[in-house]
């Protein structure tokens, strides 16, 4: 059993929704990822996202390219992502690490040299944005006999055949993209979320995470009623970019914890979506 599934199985066990959290490997500063990576685990994060900065991305928003540009400016690579997470493994053996980016610094280094570094680091998952689970079956496999979970992501325009495509493939957990748009986006229609959901669940048995758009506890606590966990990214960077290297630590350790409270409270938090900020759609009311 992958460090994933052992991840959501202890959630399903305690009747718990995870909380997975993104952040971009060297920013504000490369020496402090691994200690942000640990202040999450304290706050409350069950599946870290390390984000490997990439020059040209497709689904990232203003934030998290933002965030990137700065950890190419501070020198930091897939290599340096792959050192971090090993890094961080040495002090926790249980949290588990996913890679998330896109397919041109896997190529450079070469798709089985990566398999066999990320292997060696620790990574427990890989997202790669611009990878459709149709075009990369042997990579997906590859990962898979290492014992790393290829994790696809769906989105509200996924047509059944793509589902059924990412179901096969996936490992881990499903990544389900909330809105059509970008990370950072202000709009969450958790209804319209509550509603794609048993499509997909009716193809696979892999927990369902949803991340985009989700900026708040009430936001976290709502998503939370409906899926299996939660990923927040914009608005964790976005605080790490605000408090800049000498408070970012603290910063993420504190927005965490309120997300976390959050959904561990989340009885009854449809009731309160109609008094939250209007980042939260109520579907077309």
């Amino acid at each position: 059993m992958t460090r994933i599934a052992a991840r959501f199985e202890q959630l399903q066990a305690r009747g718990r929704k995870g909380l997975i959290a993104y952040i971009a490997a060297g920013d504000p500063a490369p020496a402090l990822t691994v200690p942000l990576m640990h202040e999450l685990v304290r706050g409350g994060v069950d599946i870290i996202e390390l984000g490997v900065p990439f020059s040209d991305p497709m689904a990232d928003g203003p934030v998290i390219q933002r965030a990137a540009e700065r950890g190419i400016r501070n020198g930091v690579g897939l290599r340096h992502c792959l050192q971090m997470v090993r890094e961080f493994h040495r002090d926790d053996a249980v949290t588990p690490v996913v890679l998330m980016g896109y397919a041109n610094p896997i190529e450079h280094l070469g798709t089985e040299a990566f398999v066999r570094a990320a292997a060696d680091a620790g990574v427990d998952g890989v997202i790669v944005v611009d990878y459709p689970p149709e075009e990369c079956q042997p990579f997906a496999a590859a990962l898979h006999q290492r014992g790393i979970d290829p994790i696809f992501l769906l989105a509200p325009t996924s047509t059944e055949q793509r589902i059924e495509e990412v179901a096969r493939s996936g490992r881990g957990f499903l990544y389900y993209v909330s809105l059509k748009g970008i990370t950072g986006a202000g709009h969450l229609d958790v209804d319209a979320v509550a509603a794609r959901l048993p499509a997909i669940r009716a193809r696979s048995k892999l927990p369902v995470a949803v991340g985009f758009g989700i900026r708040d506890g009430v936001g976290a606590r709502a998503v939370a009623q409906v899926a299996d966990a939660i990923v927040v990214g914009s608005r964790l960077v976005e605080e790490i970019e605000k408090a800049g290297a000498e408070g970012a630590v603290r910063a993420a350790g504190r927005l965490v914890r309120e997300i976390r409270a959050s959904i561990d409270s989340r009885a009854d938090s449809r009731a309160d979506i109609g008094a939250s900020a209007p980042a939260i759609s109520r579907g077309n009311a």
